[in-house]
């Protein structure tokens, strides 16, 4: 098999297991957090710890795999993972409300190593192969999207009296399966003179139209799907939806997140990221109008559903434009700060969701995301008109 096939191959599936995990605290981490939280507006503070970890991490990841490799670095992520899984695991055995947030933020930093799989997929892929390398080695969170849920079914009541335990411990075993998948990823380290040149200074990169609407697109596209996702729980459970209903919505969701990945490069390699972008904001649109109109199982489901596969064309689009702006030497500084920003932007929309909820119910959460998706069709179609022009 080709090697930038089989990288792709193994980037797949360790993405899966990032996406087991994720889908995992998704579904758990909100109820976990209002269990053990004494102000029930705070039960989404585990999971704005989670996001804060992977913001402070994204930069210190990407440069140290610039230095030591992806696969070295890869492996160091998910060791992250072994231990904030453990930390989670014990949280909930002493019914800590703070060490959770703690195993959360250590979980966070390994999903900022994992975020980078995209585009180590693509820095080992020829130039016409990267798109469809991006969206290729995303469609591995499918399995995660069904996977997840399912074994958090299983395993919330592993333990009599320690709900949830179970669920965390179950982590650390599909981390330790990513680490051993990851031993047969094969891509060559930058040589001596691409790690010594630093390339043009990353203010004049971030600069360039292109960086803009790329990171824009991925960071409104994340901060949206993450205000949803982590109130959609809380959401469906103060709306007296089963907890397996929730469960199923968030595997839907997660099928719309990665399912289309498998034509998502296709897609974009026929009429370019920038349309599927815009393609995406719709969708996001749509999603809005469908959570409005109800809270019945159906609204909740067509919404999430929905949310997925508009971020998936916004997220995958975004990334394969990314690639555009910045040479071998700079892509390390280029692509943490492109995660920096939507780290950054996840942290905000995860600690908003919590308090809007709470406060103001599920309706301000979708009113809260229009102005963004107004921002982002602005920008996309600027670029667009400059690229005619």
């Amino acid at each position: 098999m080709e090697k930038q096939y089989r990288n792709v191959l193994v980037l797949s599936g360790c993405q899966a297991t990032l996406q087991t995990t994720g889908a995992t605290m998704i579904v758990v981490t909100g109820l976990a957090g209002f269990a053990l939280a004494a102000d029930k507006s705070f039960a989404t503070v585990p999971l704005t710890a989670y996001v804060l970890g992977s913001a402070i991490t994204t930069i210190p990841a990407s440069l140290l795999m610039n230095s030591i490799g992806r696969r070295s670095g890869f492996q160091v992520g998910t060791l992250l993972g072994i231990f904030g899984a453990a930390v989670c695991s014990y949280a909930m055995y002493i019914a800590s409300f703070w060490l959770l947030c703690a195993g959360m933020m250590v979980l966070g930093m390994y999903t900022a190593f994992g975020k980078y799989y995209r585009f180590a997929a693509a820095d080992a892929a020829e130039v016409d192969f990267r798109a469809k390398a991006i969206s290729l080695t995303l469609a591995g969170g499918i399995v995660g999207g069904i996977v997840g849920p399912e074994m958090t079914k299983h395993s919330v009541g592993l333990f009599p009296g320690q709900v949830y335990m179970g669920s965390y411990l179950s982590l650390a075993v599909v981390c330790l399966l990513a680490m051993l998948m990851l031993t047969r990823l094969d891509i060559p380290r930058l040589s001596e003179h691409e790690r010594k040149d630093s390339g043009r200074p990353l203010r004049e990169i971030m600069r360039q139209p292109v960086f803009m609407v790329a990171a824009l697109a991925a960071m409104l596209s994340y901060g949206i799907m993450n205000l949803f996702m982590t109130s959609t729980t809380l959401a469906m459970r103060t709306h007296d939806h089963h907890f397996n209903d929730a469960a199923f919505v968030l595997q839907c969701h997660m099928i719309g997140m990665y399912g289309p990945s498998f034509f998502t490069g296709s897609l974009i390699h026929r009429f370019g990221a920038l349309k599927i972008i815009f393609a995406g904001i719709v969708l996001l649109f749509i999603c809005i109008a469908s959570a409005l109109v109800g809270t019945e199982l159906l609204n909740f489901w067509l919404a999430l559903f929905l949310l997925g596969v508009g971020w998936n064309f916004m997220y995958v689009g975004g990334s394969a434009l990314l690639t555009e702006c910045h040479t071998p030497a700079e892509r390390a500084k280029t692509q943490a700060a492109n995660d920096f920003l939507i780290f950054l932007t996840m942290t905000v929309s995860s600690a908003s969701s919590g308090l809007l909820l709470h406060q103001s119910g599920w309706h301000a959460v979708n009113y809260g995301s229009i102005p963004f998706l107004f921002l982002a069709a602005a920008a996309t179609l600027w670029l667009m008109w400059r690229r005619r022009g």
